[in-house]
């Protein structure tokens, strides 16, 4: 039975999260400080006593559920990964899982990813909506004629289960699209609370900034694949895990093909470690026929 850990996005985020951990084992309280020393300020005091609002800041929500992340995936004894995957931002958390990365150049990647993130989304007015009850083929068509119509930026962005896609764009042109599909036969085309166009072309200022930092980064070899969200396969050639981190920036999260593959490379369990239970229930809905949990 092969065992695949996977590792939860933004979104997931909740106050008090990772308390427990703090409180209760000296191992995570010692990851937290280092943390927040690499950082230059307590991410923990937000994390245990922010406001949802504070929490939902992308430099603060990715730097969080990243170390959330990689300290649950820690405290669980004789983790021995078959695979590791993570959706979106959680992809750096799966790195630190099967050793391509040191958890400290980890938080230092997802930190610049985050601001460089939230510096684009600055730049250009733009947001993201969950479309509900459509196939993958007809989001895809639909955002390729809006976009080919309007000249406005959409498309697919987070292929997370069977009919439940994210798309990404410029203001108008997720609005444009959000009536096509609903005119298709969407169940929801709703916009996202969202302060910006993740996964999408309006997040190359961000690539370009990430690509630097990750080329000066050090990657090891990893004990296992990643299957990453852009190529949604399994990846253990530290250069190629470096090129798809990169282009993850601009290129949508094909969580369900992700899913798929490791099935059909013979993952039956999947442990979601981090925040929340998200990835435990898109897996339930991606492949009834495989055991999910999560250790939060």
């Amino acid at each position: 039975m092969k065992q695949a850990y996977i590792f939860p996005g933004q979104g997931a985020q909740f106050s008090g999260m990772g308390k427990t951990h703090y409180d209760n084992n000296a191992f995570a309280k010692k990851l937290f400080e280092q943390a927040n020393e690499i950082l230059g300020f307590r991410l923990s005091d937000t994390m245990f006593s922010g406001t949802d609002e504070e929490l939902k800041q992308t430099w603060i929500t990715q730097p969080a559920i990243f170390l959330h992340s990689v300290i649950a995936f820690k405290g669980i004894e004789n983790a021995r990964p078959d695979m590791v995957a993570g959706h979106s931002l959680g992809e750096f958390s799966a790195l630190v899982a099967n050793g391509t990365l040191s958890f400290e150049d980890g938080l230092k990647l997802v930190s610049l990813r985050a601001s460089a993130m939230q510096k684009a989304c600055e730049k250009t007015p733009s947001t993201m909506a969950a479309v509900l009850g459509l196939a993958d083929e007809q989001v895809e068509e639909i955002c390729a004629r809006v976009q080919s119509e309007s000249g406005e930026v959409v498309v697919p962005a987070n292929y997370n289960c069977p009919g439940q896609l994210v798309i990404s764009g410029t203001i108008r042109g997720v609005e444009l699209a959000c009536e096509a599909l609903k005119a298709a036969g969407a169940k929801r085309a709703l916009v996202l609370p969202v302060g910006g166009a993740f996964h999408s072309p309006l997040m190359e200022p961000a690539r370009q900034e990430l690509k630097q930092a990750i080329e000066g980064t050090y990657f090891n070899n990893p004990s296992c694949a990643v299957y990453q969200n852009v190529v949604a396969k399994g990846v253990i050639n530290k250069e190629e895990i470096k090129q798809n981190l990169i282009d993850q920036l601009t290129g949508a999260v094909r969580w369900t093909q992700c899913v798929q593959a490791m099935v059909s490379d013979g993952a039956s369990r999947f442990i979601e470690c981090g925040p929340g239970k998200v990835l435990q229930g898109l897996v339930g809905k991606i492949d009834k026929n495989v055991s999910a949990e999560s250790v939060n």
